[in-house]
């Protein structure tokens, strides 16, 4: 198929004539975006025109939107001419020899050239497409053909072009590598001269670090005229990130500025997003004060909080089923009393934020070493029960619970990944300081927590009052200072979920049957201080998986304990 003759005739944002062959332009002419629409012969006044701005907050996930499959985009001698032709400056491809598949694309595609947006670099911003109506400095668009097809055939055809659209940001401290500084060398002012390329550039190059598996997804057209409708979008969400000096380049030497079309209306289409990219979440809570309560959690977008894995359960204990393998867990660094960096009151939790790469979790059966994140609290009233598990329909007064993440894995990977996190869930009770003190007197262990550990913690509570407050932790506290001399060698251990949306069903979860305990009136300081109550999921059907329990017993007692070292001075005096 020879398509060389055509090549420099089709572009998303740079044809130099309309259908009709009448003058169009950006600004300075008759014919600006506001009057395309009536150009004979173009659809610029069609329903689905481009570019858009990207609501995230209407944006649906697709879980068919896979990886893309880039042939060539490594190649170093993929680039072949440019050409400024008024409108914009335009890089075209070597015929035949860049193509793009997957990704959701139903097709092949054949790259053919890629062009830029633009506005004034140092005070208007010039991408075509807009996120939650940000506007970057500029916009890079890669233009494919579906295979076996003529461009005239392409544009005539629903999905008969593939265009990706990068966004590019600017920085003070960006690439100034020879890769872009090389690409904006053939930049020039005169219109329509045709310029052979021969240094050695890759779109890989120019890519370089964006997270090709983050993109939105949705029908729209070319963004000038003639504006046929025939494109399908790929709208990557991470920007390219160049020096400023490099994007300044682009309207000194191309000779204009502020190249870009102003959005149009979705006139409802849905613009879809790939399984990685990150989406907001509507607001949601556990009462009855919000649209999204937890019976509803389950119409929030992109969750999976109806599957048949989630958390948390009821853990009848005469069904559970001992598992040898459930050894000892290997804590690493959970004495360190400088690992809590910040606390945050994220409006359903307290969450205490630890420093990166420090503590560990492994052993305990995990099969896998974890990096702990962060913990955090489930609660109910003064006069109520808040734990999120329950022990044979038992729901204790509060549920702390330490969030780790599988090494090898980032976040993203890890949240899709079955053994992706592992938590560990620690019911707390309320134990008074009167019956600390018979306890104490008395030989009992209570497995008392350190209870110094717990007022430093819940002293911070009051200056964390406002949702999404932070304050920085500078008292000395670890994690073994919370759990103080609980029994961590006796769990319980299932698969399951994230307990709030998005609901990921990324979890192995452990539940201890020792529980920590604490003086009441610390425990009363969490629905005071913070003004909300009950934060805890109801218990999820088990759904016909197994609940494992360690075969190790109990600790004795240490009344038991002292009685055996008395005997045994006894026999041996």
């Amino acid at each position: 198929m020879l398509l060389s003759s055509l090549l420099l005739c089709l572009s998303l944002g740079a044809l130099v004539k309309s259908a009709t062959g009448s003058d169009w332009c950006y600004s300075n002419c008759d014919n600006t975006p506001s009057t395309w629409e009536y150009l004979h012969g173009a659809s610029c006044g069609g329903k689905r025109q481009s570019p858009i701005d990207i609501d995230t907050n209407l944006v649906k996930a697709d879980l068919d939107l896979h990886n893309f499959t880039f042939v060539n985009f490594s190649s170093k001698h993929a680039f072949k001419s440019m050409i400024n032709n008024g409108h914009t400056v335009k890089f075209n491809l070597v015929d035949g020899e860049v193509e793009v598949s997957g990704g959701g694309l139903k097709e092949t595609y054949s790259s053919i050239q890629l062009h830029f947006h633009w506005g004034d670099a140092d005070h208007h911003p010039g991408s075509e497409h807009k996120i939650d109506g940000k506007r970057y400095p500029m916009e890079m668009h890669i233009v494919s053909v579906k295979k076996d097809l003529t461009v005239q055939q392409a544009t005539e055809t629903s999905e008969g072009i593939a265009a990706m659209g990068f966004f590019i940001n600017a920085t003070e401290d960006g690439d100034m590598s020879p890769t872009w500084s090389n690409l904006t060398s053939y930049l020039i002012d005169v219109t329509d001269e045709e310029v052979d390329m021969y240094h050695n550039i890759s779109i890989d190059d120019l890519i370089k670090d964006v997270d090709l598996t983050k993109f939105y997804r949705y029908l729209g057209s070319l963004t000038t005229p003639n504006c046929s409708e025939a494109v399908v979008w790929t709208v990557f969400h991470e920007p390219i990130n160049i020096n400023k000096n490099l994007i300044q380049k682009f309207p000194e030497k191309a000779g204009f500025r502020n190249v870009y079309r102003p959005t149009k209306p979705l006139n409802g289409r849905q613009v879809w997003a790939s399984r990685a990219t990150p989406l907001p979440s509507p607001p949601w809570c556990y009462g009855d004060h919000c649209d999204y309560t937890q019976s509803q959690w389950h119409l929030l977008p992109n969750n999976l909080c109806d599957s048949e894995r989630q958390s948390p359960i009821n853990i009848d204990k005469s069904n559970a089923v001992t598992e040898k393998k459930l050894d000892a867990f290997h804590f690493k660094h959970f004495d360190n009393k400088t690992v809590i960096e910040k606390i945050i009151n994220t409006g359903h939790t307290v969450k205490c934020v630890l420093k990166e790469d420090v503590v560990e979790v492994s052993g305990g059966g995990l099969g896998n070493v974890y990096s702990t994140l962060q913990l955090h609290f489930h609660w109910g009233s003064q006069d109520s029960e808040g734990s999120e598990h329950t022990v044979d329909s038992k729901r204790y007064p509060m549920e702390m619970h330490i969030v780790s993440k599988r090494k090898d894995l980032n976040l993203t990977e890890a949240l899709q990944t079955p053994d992706g996190l592992a938590v560990l869930g620690f019911f707390i009770e309320a134990t008074s300081a009167e019956e600390k003190s018979n306890s104490s007197s008395s030989g009992q262990n209570m497995s008392s927590s350190d209870v110094d550990a717990w007022g430093q913690l819940t002293s911070y509570l009051s200056n964390i009052q406002n949702i999404n407050s932070e304050v920085k932790v500078t008292k000395e506290l670890s994690i073994d200072d919370l759990l103080g001399n609980v029994n961590v060698d006796t769990y319980y251990r299932y698969n399951g979920s994230l307990t709030t949306p998005s609901c990921n069903e990324a979890v192995v979860w452990t539940v201890f049957k020792e529980s920590i305990k604490v003086d009441k009136n610390l425990m009363t300081m969490f629905p005071t201080e913070l003004g909300y109550h009950d934060v805890y999921r109801k218990a999820q059907d088990l759904h016909g998986r197994t609940v494992y329990t360690t075969a190790a017993a109990s600790r004795a007692p240490v009344s038991i304990a002292l009685l055996l070292a008395c005997l045994c001075a006894f026999y041996f005096k």
